[in-house]
């Protein structure tokens, strides 16, 4: 497992994998309100999420957040991105790129077997990276459940 990962524009945006850099109340107030894939996820789900994953968080030139993604992966096979944003004030500046390319570039997520993401509406940011759709989907299965949040959240 390498040490943290960080990587600086010359507009001194930032980004880190220091887990003790994250805004973890801004991650999880902007995955539970304005994804469409966790809405109402919780903090206790996010910060179980946070702890068992590769984490990048986005920071401003000022030391806030300005956007995350995050990897769940064994760092020898296999990386599933997922999580990815920028925060409405800070879009416009190709930080979503940026945090991609970097991400791309961790000395742990080098020489996988296979990186996957599921998008809804960024297709064309994805493929300039190298993600494509799927080359056999007719091998590919799985369990869904439709935001399991909300449910959580009205017990």
């Amino acid at each position: 497992m390498s040490t943290f990962f960080t990587a600086t524009r010359p507009d001194d945006y930032t980004l880190s994998t220091d887990p003790a850099r994250l805004d973890v109340a801004t991650v999880h107030r902007w995955l539970s309100e304005e994804s469409y894939w966790a809405r109402n996820i919780s903090r206790v789900t996010v910060e179980r999420a946070l702890a068992n994953s590769l984490n990048f968080g986005l920071y401003a030139p000022d030391g806030r957040q300005a956007g995350f993604c995050r990897v769940v992966t064994d760092r020898a096979t296999f990386a599933w991105l997922c999580d990815v944003f920028v925060l409405p004030e800070f879009r416009g500046r190709g930080l979503a790129k940026w945090l991609v390319q970097r991400m791309l570039a961790h000395p742990d997520l080098q020489n996988l077997r296979r990186h996957l993401l599921a998008t809804f509406d960024a297709h064309s940011l994805y493929q300039r990276f190298g993600y494509q759709p799927l080359d056999r989907p007719d091998r590919w299965l799985e369990i869904k459940h439709p935001n399991p949040y909300a449910a959580l959240n009205e017990q």
